[in-house]
């Protein structure tokens, strides 16, 4: 696991650590000292603590403007045994939310396993976004199907063309754009 990097194609129009209304503002990272790891398996200093034993995030790109982000997600998503949900709301959605973000791109890859709980982050967030949406893309089958199983489908758009997105070839608006398009054809008129 050492080896997943982040995505980082996006790193000249955007860096978490050098934006002031980030929840990494200052971070300083390190290339060589592997101090995080999931588990047994130490991961790639490029990626952001929030709190989680399991889980680990990297916010690639915000814009204020049009109140989108795009995060990069590794780990094991554990609701059951660490409360995950409650470390990505309060240390890191929330703080982009009392910024003006309500769209959220959540990519999930790197997301090995998921175990849920109960649903009141996943409920609050929704609640929280009024006009906006939580997307989950390309994430594993097993891990949907928990979700599903969850009904945390419920508070996020996940499947169909979000499932099978080739996106590291796209810029920041390209995404958005393409996930944008897909909701607006979703919601009810």
């Amino acid at each position: 696991m050492h080896t997943i990097e982040p995505h980082y194609n996006w790193r000249h129009l955007y860096i978490a650590s050098d934006d002031r209304l980030s929840p990494f503002f200052g971070k300083e990272y390190s290339e060589f000292e592997f101090s995080n790891a999931i588990y047994d398996y130490f991961i790639h200093p490029q990626w952001d603590e929030i709190g989680s034993a399991t889980l680990y995030v990297k916010l690639l790109y915000v814009n204020y403007d049009l109140g989108y982000c795009i995060i990069e997600l590794i780990g094991e998503w554990n609701d059951c045994l660490y409360n995950d949900i409650m470390y990505l709301k309060r240390n890191v959605v929330d703080i982009l939310i009392g910024n003006g973000i309500n769209k959220f791109i959540l990519i999930g890859e790197n997301i090995l396993n998921f175990h849920a709980s109960d649903n009141d982050y996943y409920q609050e967030w929704f609640e929280d976004i009024e006009d906006g949406w939580i997307t989950f893309v390309n994430f594993r089958e097993h891990v949907l199907a928990e979700m599903e199983c969850a009904g945390i489908d419920y508070y996020l758009a996940i499947g169909g063309p979000l499932n099978n997105m080739i996106w590291h070839n796209l810029t920041p608006k390209q995404m958005f754009e393409k996930v944008n398009s897909y909701i607006k054809k979703r919601l009810p008129v």
